[in-house]
């Protein structure tokens, strides 16, 4: 199996896993909000990788790697309060969808920030996957286009634009920090952007949130240390498509978890989603890694 491949496959079962976080971090936020399900979640991720941070005895990185810890929490932060917020108005499928504009924008940034050539594969498969968004979002917003369902498409929007950027500081991040620097310090960052509000806006879980809290607290650290991994051994162009996956685990979620139904236009988007991801990851030909993949 191919490095590239492997990446992305573990990607893809971080996502997954992510997928199943965000159903946990949905019934939260419509619980007790999204700030105090991020806060509460953040703040305990930290207090676990803190724990696995020093037991592997990891040292506290140089300035210039804290630098890049410290961008990717601000914008990581900023951009989950906007998701959970907005998931918690509209069902899984139609959030989930609205996030895939982020893996199109990060194809780009990659090129723009990172130096990567955008390469055919990559563009296509990312058209094909984008035309399965704008399918499922068309069929979303026919089936509801309440007030509080435009404001919650809105804050997915704009979280996706702010997770696009996270994606590649994400890139940046792995190649100097391991899955365990990067997973501690994602949490730290959030937590600590959201914790001087905590007073005016923070609440005490309650004991029924206990359990789905700490199952959406390991299932974070799982899934961001899985994508670190993965985004350490391969581009940002290959890696980006498989968010789309996501989709497919969201539609699943939100029937299992909130009786939410699954129509035509999410068949064909999903489909159009996964042709999409294996264009997009397809051997390159020539196949001339770059020093970044290697």
């Amino acid at each position: 199996m191919s490095a590239p491949l492997r990446a992305f496959l573990v990607a893809a079962s971080g996502i997954a896993v992510y997928t199943v976080m965000d159903a946990l971090m949905k019934q939260l936020s419509i619980d007790s909000g999204a700030y105090n399900a991020v806060l509460w979640r953040s703040v305990g991720g930290a207090a676990l990788c803190g724990v696995l941070f020093v037991a592997v005895g990891r040292r506290w990185p140089a300035w210039s790697t804290l630098k890049l810890h410290i961008a990717r929490g601000l914008a990581a932060g900023s951009s989950v309060v906007l998701f959970f917020w907005g998931l918690a108005r509209v069902p899984m499928a139609q959030g989930v969808a609205l996030t895939f504009l982020a893996p199109l924008i990060a194809l780009y940034l990659a090129a723009l920030f990172l130096g990567e050539t955008i390469r055919r594969a990559a563009i296509i498969g990312s058209v094909i996957a984008s035309a399965g968004v704008l399918v499922i979002a068309a069929g979303e917003v026919q089936a509801d286009a309440s007030t509080q369902a435009v404001l919650g498409s809105l804050a997915c929007v704009a979280a996706s634009v702010l997770y696009a950027g996270s994606l590649i500081l994400l890139r940046r991040q792995a190649q100097v920090a391991d899955p365990v620097e990067v997973a501690f310090f994602a949490n730290l960052v959030i937590g600590g952007m959201l914790l001087p509000a905590a007073p005016w806006l923070g609440a005490v879980p309650a004991g029924a949130q206990l359990l789905p809290l700490f199952g959406a607290i390991l299932l974070n650290i799982a899934s961001v240390m899985a994508l670190a991994w993965a985004y350490a051994r391969a581009e940002a162009q290959v890696l980006a498509p498989v968010e789309y996956s996501a989709f497919v685990w969201a539609a699943l979620a939100g029937w299992i978890a909130f009786g939410e139904t699954v129509s035509p236009y999410t068949v064909i988007g999903a489909l159009l989603i996964v042709a999409g991801c294996v264009v997009a990851v397809r051997r390159r030909v020539p196949a001339v890694q770059s020093e970044a993949g290697a």
